[in-house]
């Protein structure tokens, strides 16, 4: 049973990273096209060189503030952004108002919203579980 447990957690972290990479990869194309090197777009967003870096290369996950300056900067859609980092999810079956009513609430602290999110996806994932099960 612990074998199926870390098989999970390996294949959720294999997920995180690859969501965090197609956004990474996503980023710096985008960041390219504008012909704007990285220390440029780190002094536009606010953030040091080293963490732009970091999450271009798909090693780290950048905040929903972080994304939306860097789709100001980078003169594309926050929303694009959050759903390639795995914030939003594309498909009009699956929220998707909810989130980024969350995420543009200038209310609440950046942790605050991420808490929010974690929950409202736990409820998402419970009752797609639960209409999977047979009825009794």
């Amino acid at each position: 049973m612990a074998k199926d447990k870390s098989t999970k957690s390996t294949k959720a972290s294999a997920t995180v990273v690859g969501s965090l990479g197609s956004l990474g990869d996503y980023l710096k194309e985008q960041r390219l096209g504008a012909s704007l090197s990285l220390r440029q777009l780190a002094d536009q967003v606010g953030v040091s060189n080293p963490y732009l870096s970091q999450i271009e290369r798909g090693l780290r996950k950048p905040s929903a503030e972080v994304l939306q300056q860097l789709a100001r900067a980078l003169r594309v859609s926050a929303e694009q952004l959050y759903v390639r980092a795995g914030i939003v999810h594309p498909d009009p079956g699956q929220a998707g108002s909810v989130e980024l009513a969350v995420l543009a609430d200038t209310g609440l602290t950046e942790r605050q919203k991420q808490s929010l999110l974690d929950v409202y996806a736990s409820f998402l994932a419970l009752n797609e579980r639960d209409s999977t099960t047979d009825p009794a």
